[in-house]
């Protein structure tokens, strides 16, 4: 079968479309031929050596798949030849089969499309788990989203308007800007001046919990804008900048700075992960939440792709199709 493969860490540039073995189920695993494949910023910085895991080289990048289960393991017990599912794991899914432990596999229901499969995986699982389990987000309260036109900020105006939020939306451009408007922001904004405009959008008050993927100025400005009690989720650095955070500010204005890590959640407690996945797919079937597919591409075409994620250039959820889907 055909998979990107990287053979060592190394630039976005040198991975590459090429044999790789096809997977066998046993056991637990469950083999999934892959119908859609999530493109994740992650992906980028696990090729490079600069994630927080590194797996042997070679191997294959992505975390998402949804497709048809092909074949199962001799103990596997909840999934069957032939069923539409989705998955997610550290690794392995930029391939035309993926297996998977049949824990992390879960079967979708009629009217969700693979694309928005992956999309709820770890986008929509990241920003759920950030705003229900760490930044206890409660009705009513202000919600800022920085990097609000990618995947998971997209994810997280939705999620908090589900919750019952005020959304603030800051995005780069006019364009982002409208789709996070769309996505059902109540107030869009542009980094410019970012601490005043949101002191001014909240009276004064300061913004409840802040939600950032960014890093950098961004983290620095949202960090002064926080109201008391507030609640900083530290969700990612898509600037490439590590801020360093003056701790007088959270003694001063009595806020909270929280970090998200969605993959060590899944891992270390399963049980509140699966009730956040059928929360989410319940908003996803009552029409709450709707993940925003940007395009669809080859997945031969992968390391283009994951290159412009990785330089914030896309608005909303990256596809991978393996040729056969592709026409």
């Amino acid at each position: 079968m055909k998979a990107i493969v990287a053979r060592d860490f190394a630039p976005l540039d040198r991975l590459e479309y090429a044999d790789w073995p096809e997977p066998e189920a046993s056991g637990h695993m469950v083999v999934i031929e892959a119908d859609a494949i999530g493109v994740n910023y992650p992906d980028g910085l696990l090729v490079q050596g600069l994630y927080q895991m590194k797996p042997p080289v070679p191997f294959v990048p992505g975390m998402e798949v949804a497709g048809t289960v092909t074949a199962v393991g001799d103990a596997v017990t909840t999934v069957k030849v032939g069923d539409r599912v989705a998955s997610v794991s550290s690794h392995g899914a930029y391939a035309e089969k993926v297996a998977a432990h049949e824990d992390t596999v879960m079967r979708l229901p009629d009217g969700m499309s693979d694309a928005d499969a992956c999309a709820l995986l770890c986008g929509f699982g990241t920003s759920h788990h950030a705003l229900k389990q760490r930044g206890k987000l409660v009705a009513g309260e202000t919600l800022c989203v920085l990097g609000a036109a990618g995947a998971t900020g997209l994810a997280a105006v939705q999620i908090g308007k589900a919750m019952g939020a005020r959304v603030i939306a800051v995005a780069s451009s006019e364009e982002k800007r409208r789709i996070a408007l769309d996505a059902g922001a109540d107030l869009v904004l542009g980094y410019d001046n970012l601490k005043e405009t949101l002191k001014e959008a909240t009276g004064g008050k300061g913004v409840d919990v802040g939600y950032d993927p960014v890093g950098g100025e961004a983290f620095d400005a949202l960090a002064r804008a926080m109201g008391w009690g507030g609640r900083l989720l530290v969700i990612g650095f898509a600037s490439g900048t590590i801020p360093k955070f003056p701790v007088n500010l959270a003694l001063v204005k009595g806020f909270s700075v929280v970090g998200v890590f969605w993959g060590a959640f899944t891992a270390r407690d399963p049980a509140a992960y699966a009730a956040n996945m059928r929360e989410l797919v319940g908003w996803y079937l009552d029409g709450k939440v709707k993940p925003v597919i940007e395009g669809e591409y080859r997945l031969a075409d992968a390391p283009a792709v994951l290159a412009r994620v990785m330089n914030r250039g896309a608005a909303g959820k990256l596809i991978l199709k393996p040729e056969r889907h592709v026409t």
